[in-house]
């Protein structure tokens, strides 16, 4: 990989669920999460990274350079044995790095080169085998629903039974939780500083928007319903430090409901997304995707 980011970037995204559930939540059943105080829905940022890794690794078909490091039933010493054993290096004892400065760096730099998400997102890879830990430049927020939501609890029938014994029940009964309707804004980071230490580069970045963009496409299921992606607004700076507070240019994105009306909020088109053009500091470009 070669070619690393030269900019920093903020970007605001947003997606919305209609009948599905988009982050279900272990602690509570798997209801969509909720913020308890005010009822707004949360997306976590491990969930948004498992989709873009998803995608990664459906699009790039373990291609050299785009293996996922945190994937299903992944074996992660097995993974930085790999480095090792490319590298030629005896593995050291008591989960240590190589003694050599030098050899650890390669190590980590292995992995680095190797799995997208390593590079993407960083890693803590200080297990039995030690392959060190990396701080990755794209950082994502928890996503938070626009408005408050409403999660249902829906009882539903199955006509199949699990055993001979039910054979003569009529039906067996399950549920699935949903929301009904949800538009969710979630907001992030990428360092140039860092993306130069793992080598994060002009196509990695071209490959995350790719990802934000299509990523509910291939990411259907029955338990979350319809996911769509609606916009992503990407600032970015002319410098690698940056011309501006990340706060302040998120801030020049509103979302704002179309009626005043009371009504239950139940598509994309209730909202209006605007972005303030003519607030934006000297030194920021402002490309829209989506």
């Amino acid at each position: 990989m070669s070619n690393e980011i030269k900019n920093r970037y903020e970007f605001v995204y947003f997606f919305d669920v209609e009948n599905g559930n988009p982050n279900g939540d272990p602690d509570s059943g798997n209801m969509p999460r909720i913020d308890p105080e005010t009822n707004h829905g949360i997306v976590t940022d491990v969930c948004l990274k498992r989709k873009i890794r998803n995608y990664i690794e459906l699009t790039k078909n373990g291609e050299a350079g785009f293996n996922i490091y945190v994937r299903e039933k992944a074996v992660l010493n097995n993974e930085h044995k790999k480095a090792y054993e490319n590298l030629k290096l005896e593995i050291p004892k008591e989960k240590k790095l190589p003694k050599k400065i030098e050899d650890a760096k390669r190590v980590t730099a292995w992995m680095c080169q190797n799995f997208y998400d390593i590079r993407t997102f960083g890693a803590v890879m200080t297990t039995e085998i030690n392959c060190g830990q990396v701080k990755g430049p794209v950082q994502l927020t928890f996503a938070k629903s626009i408005d408050p939501v409403v999660p249902l609890e829906i009882t539903i029938t199955r006509m199949a039974v699990t055993n001979e014994k039910d054979l003569e029940k009529e039906r067996t009964i399950g549920r699935k939780h949903i929301i009904p309707y949800g538009l969710y804004r979630m907001e992030g980071f990428i360092s140039a500083y860092l993306a130069n230490q793992t080598g994060f580069s002009e196509y990695d970045l071209e490959l995350l928007w790719e990802a934000l963009t299509n990523m509910f496409d291939h990411d259907r299921s029955a338990a979350r319903g319809k996911m769509t992606a609606r916009k992503l607004f990407i600032f970015k700076h002319n410098s690698m430090l940056g011309n501006a507070p990340a706060h302040k240019l998120f801030a020049l994105v509103r979302c704002n409901r179309k009626s005043e009306s009371e009504k239950p909020i139940r598509s994309f088109d209730d909202y209006d997304i605007i972005l303030n053009k003519e607030k934006i500091p000297e030194g920021i470009s402002v490309i829209e995707r989506i």
